[in-house]
């Protein structure tokens, strides 16, 4: 990992605290109340000036280099629980998904509504395709949609189980892979002929990678290795070289849930967030902890890193 005063690590959750960490030394430098509600998920800009959270039913965004605790800006729309954010490449827009149906597009300096797509489901993970120019989303039935923001519809559908809840979806940065996680603890794994075009989906691996829910996956910055997190209190890393997505190493040490993981930009490093109200740093290298990150008084629902140099 890099320097440390160019690594940002934040996490957040269930006591209404969002924590800003030294990532090497364990200690929290900054603590944000964050009244209004949990903290379902956090996204550091890609300048690394704002930290936006998605809470119940707000979305907040806060200053990440100073010591300003109050919002700089809310964005103000969904009925909800917000269960999904991130940031556009450029740091212009912000996409949320939510348990209201709705996916939404906001401007980061004016909080009005841009977009605004209605699913007939709640939403519970929306990510940008690496071509900044589709969004990709999975929901409460089962469904995955990809949205084109330049036709500004749905122009592919896929439901690898019927009535099955999926969880989370993750893109290789290349946007050759797409993977989804489901409630049954089954990996879905596509792959794009045409690196990122969705026209031509070939489907390529399924894999029973939990026996539980799985509340996160994501593909490596390196798109060599897969991370799914799961309620049976493990990390497993997955080989995703040549699609194999063989089991790698399973990360054991956090004693509930496991709710999110964040990849160091150099693939090395993993980062997770669990209901044992800790965070840990972990290097992949040996699969051991070596860094807790304590403080929270419940549940860590989330995790942001940026440790890109920029």
């Amino acid at each position: 990992m890099s320097a440390e005063q160019s690594v940002l690590l934040a996490t957040a959750g269930y006591d209404h605290t969002i924590r800003f960490w030294e990532a090497l030394s364990g200690i929290c430098v900054r603590t944000i109340q964050h009244t209004d509600s949990q903290v379902n998920r956090i996204a550091i800009s890609p300048d690394k000036r704002f930290l936006a959270a998605a809470g119940h039913p707000h979305v907040r965004l806060y200053d990440a280099q100073t010591n300003n605790g109050n919002a700089i800006t809310s964005y103000e729309g969904h009925t909800s629980n917000v269960t999904a954010l991130g940031f556009q490449s450029a740091g212009r827009w912000i996409v949320t998904g939510s348990e209201d149906g709705s996916i939404k597009i906001w401007d980061i300096r004016s909080p009005n509504v841009q977009r605004d797509y209605q699913l007939k489901a709640p939403v519970t993970d929306v990510i940008i395709h690496p071509n900044q120019g589709e969004l990709v989303s999975c929901d409460q039935n089962g469904t995955i949609k990809v949205w084109d923001l330049g036709e500004n519809r749905c122009t592919h559908e896929l439901v690898p189980e019927e009535d099955v809840p999926v969880r989370s979806v993750s893109m290789a940065i290349d946007g050759s892979l797409l993977v989804a996680a489901n409630n049954k603890g089954n990996v879905y794994v596509w792959r794009t002929k045409n690196k990122g075009d969705f026209t031509d989906l070939e489907a390529v691996k399924q894999v029973q990678a939990h026996k539980t829910y799985i509340t996160k996956c994501l593909l490596s910055p390196d798109t060599r290795s897969l991370a799914t997190c799961s309620a049976d209190h493990t990390v497993k890393i997955w080989s995703s070289i040549d699609h194999g997505f063989e089991l790698e190493k399973t990360l054991k040490g956090h004693q509930r849930w496991v709710w999110d993981v964040a990849f160091s930009a150099d693939s090395a490093y993993l980062v997770t967030g669990s209901s044992d109200n800790s965070a840990r740093l972990w290097d992949l290298s040996t699969s051991e902890t070596i860094r807790h990150y304590n403080g929270h008084q419940k549940a860590v629902s989330c995790v942001a890193l940026h440790d890109i140099s920029i």
